[in-house]
């Protein structure tokens, strides 16, 4: 009898490990929406994606990607939006893919979001993922396969950006990532209706309980969520982030 017990107990710990990789869920905060997908930073295989490595034109689209990662007999998981861009979809930022460095930290101040200071890094090393203030990135210089930089903030050291306003009436679908103290998860989080920075940076610190969190975008803000039946459609994109999976493992 112990012999059967051990067998379906092991069977239910080995099916346990067939979760589908990056999960995504709606959660609810504050009377608010939110679409979230959770990483497992060890388990999941996370990158960034901006050009074609064959004709060095930006991917542009989900779709993009999910072609390039057919031949690999890959797929999406999941996929986001990951930091801002010029016209021609090209890193405003900092951007490293697959240990190559595209486009180098920018320190400065500036007009729009992404010089609205302290902005940050999201990085990507080896088992870990860590968002990190620009002015801290610039000193210690962290090993990232991969790294976007973006702006503003939205959490830093557990404390909501300075600059944020309460009350603020600029209300917009945006989308963020926050990472746990240790690194070892990551939550993509993208608001299903318009609200202000506050209220999306309360979502992180408050409901996700993350120290620091930073922000992708407004306005082009996309989700690409095959395990929800959502992909979103609009302009071209720059920089993505997406968790890659086997494609027999990918949602029909």
């Amino acid at each position: 009898m112990w012999k059967v017990r051990l067998a379906l107990l092991l069977a239910v710990v080995l099916g346990s490990g067939a979760v589908q990789a990056a999960e995504c869920r709606t959660e609810r905060f504050e009377d608010e929406s939110y679409t979230v997908c959770a990483v497992d930073i060890g388990r999941d295989d996370l990158r960034l994606f901006l050009n074609d490595a064959e004709s060095g034109a930006p991917l542009g689209s989900f779709g993009a990607i999910e072609n390039k990662l057919k031949a690999e007999g890959k797929a999406l998981a999941f996929a986001m939006n990951a930091g801002m861009y010029h016209a021609d979809r090209s890193p405003v930022g900092l951007y490293i893919e697959a240990g190559q460095e595209v486009k180098g930290l920018i320190t400065r101040d500036g007009p729009g979001n992404f010089g609205l200071l302290p902005n940050g890094v999201f990085c990507i090393g080896d088992g870990r993922a860590h968002v990190i203030e620009t002015l801290r990135y610039a000193r210690e210089r962290p090993a990232c396969r991969y790294a976007t930089q973006s702006g503003p903030m939205l959490v830093i050291d557990g404390a909501v950006h300075p600059r944020f306003l309460v009350d603020s009436d600029s209300h917009y679908v945006r989308n963020g990532v926050g990472t746990s103290a240790n690194g070892r998860k990551a939550w993509f989080v993208i608001s299903d209706n318009a609200l202000n920075f506050h209220t999306f940076g309360r979502f992180f610190r408050d409901h996700l309980k993350v120290a620091q969190a930073l922000y992708f975008d407004g306005k082009v803000s996309r989700l690409h969520a095959p395990g929800v039946n959502r992909s979103d459609i609009g302009f071209p994109l720059g920089p993505m982030v997406g968790a890659v999976i086997d494609a027999e493992a990918a949602v029909d």
